[in-house]
């Protein structure tokens, strides 16, 4: 939150930390705004045209009158600009257009191979984003931010994935300067898991300031929602808790390159594995999943079993973030109670009493789109926030000042 206590030293409010009063929606008068800041309503017009030139803040009905003329009422305008969000997964990719409130005005997914590259990936997001934008009548001019997850580590500050197993190609590239080629919009790129966590927080649990969201697909991570914001850890990898060594996994093999790996042996391709050695014809998270609902007990016990052995790691990170709240998604959770009770099983076991005693271990509230809601509140909050506004307004901003 801006602090708008001000002193005679205090720099003058500009407009990007005027509008942070106005970017709740709630309709506001001059003379409140200038009640609230301390400036004179002569700098409050002044201010309020700089944002008014670049329409994110528009006159509303007027409020109620003691007499004479009512007063004006101003407040954000939602569809004045666009982010794009975009959930790029190991075969999937989710796209929407939303406005600054984040309604989602177009949404569009396709089947993609993320081990392509980022060159072919990457146009195609882009190509993806043109139709979206054409659906909605809208240019690209008019997207201010882009907020992409991806399924490996990301160094947050750059843009730039860091040795994503899944992902080759990809390391250290720079997504938002590829990007920029194309669009102009600000570009915010993170772990596919942690822009899930943010849109799990939001759309699922908004009163819940200690929450822990956990993916379980193709691969298994989490991530970690602290006193309300999201840990990214120094390296970005705060959370990766499918290559945590768990004692069932003994030296199975890992994609990472180690052995004994939680995904080894609890991840949607594992499951599948296992019950292939057992003469089931399974092969994807999908095929699992519906011999779960065909109530085949091997699938159910499976299942179950990759639930403990996810619980044996989360009981860990229960002793060690204290979460209020684990959620649970990812394509295997779709096997519903019988995933969630090996994790509660386990976690309810072996954690201390004071830190299970008001736990909830659920499912996915958001569900499959829990990733894009993630991404799209990540360019919401940048492009309203002073540094996304003051890109907008300071062009605007300077010629009022000097009129």
């Amino acid at each position: 939150m801006v602090d708008f206590t001000r002193t005679a030293a205090s720099p003058p409010v500009g407009a990007s930390e005027l509008f942070q009063i106005l970017r709740d929606g709630v309709p506001r008068t001059r003379a409140e705004l200038a009640a609230l800041t301390g400036l004179a309503r002569s700098t409050i017009a002044v201010r309020l045209d700089a944002l008014v030139d670049v329409g994110l803040v528009g006159p509303v009905e007027t409020a109620a009158s003691t007499g004479g003329r009512p007063p004006a009422q101003v407040a954000l305008v939602p569809r004045a600009r666009l982010v794009v969000a975009a959930d790029l997964g190991a075969s999937h990719g989710r796209v929407a257009v939303t406005d600054l409130v984040g309604a989602a005005l177009a949404t569009r997914e396709a089947a993609i191979d993320i081990a392509a590259g980022p060159v072919p990936t990457l146009t195609w997001l882009v190509e993806t984003v043109d139709a979206l934008l054409d659906e909605v009548g809208r240019a690209r001019d008019d997207v201010v931010a882009m907020g992409i997850g991806v399924p490996g580590p990301v160094e947050f500050s750059t843009g730039r994935p860091a040795n994503p197993p899944i992902m080759p190609g990809w390391d250290g590239f720079d997504v938002p300067g590829w990007l920029r080629g194309h669009l102009s919009a600000h570009v915010l790129l993170d772990n596919d898991v942690n822009i899930a966590a943010l849109g799990e927080r939001a759309h699922g649990w908004p009163d819940v300031d200690h929450l822990l969201f956990v993916k379980v697909a193709t691969g298994i991570g989490s991530g970690i929602v602290s006193d309300g914001q999201l840990r990214r850890g120094a390296q970005g990898t705060a959370g990766d808790i499918g290559h945590v060594r768990v004692s069932r996994a003994g030296d199975a093999p890992c994609h990472c390159g180690n052995t004994g790996c939680l995904e080894a042996v609890a991840s949607g391709p594992a499951i599948a594995r296992a019950l292939r050695a057992k003469g089931h014809d399974v092969h994807t998270s999908g095929d699992v999943i519906a011999l779960v609902e065909r109530s085949e007990l091997d699938a159910i016990g499976a299942v179950r079993q990759a639930g403990r052995d996810i619980g044996e790691v989360l009981a860990t990170c229960v002793s060690l973030v204290n979460p209020s709240v684990i959620a649970l998604g990812g394509s295997i959770t779709r096997a519903g109670e019988h995933l969630l009770a090996g994790v509660r099983e386990v976690v309810y076991a072996r954690s201390m009493p004071l830190a299970t005693e008001h736990l909830v271990i659920a499912q996915s509230r958001a569900g499959s789109v829990a990733a894009l809601q993630g991404a799209a509140a990540l360019a919401i909050g940048y492009a309203l926030s002073p540094a996304g506004v003051d890109e907008l307004v300071a062009p605007a901003e300077g010629r009022a000042l000097v009129s």
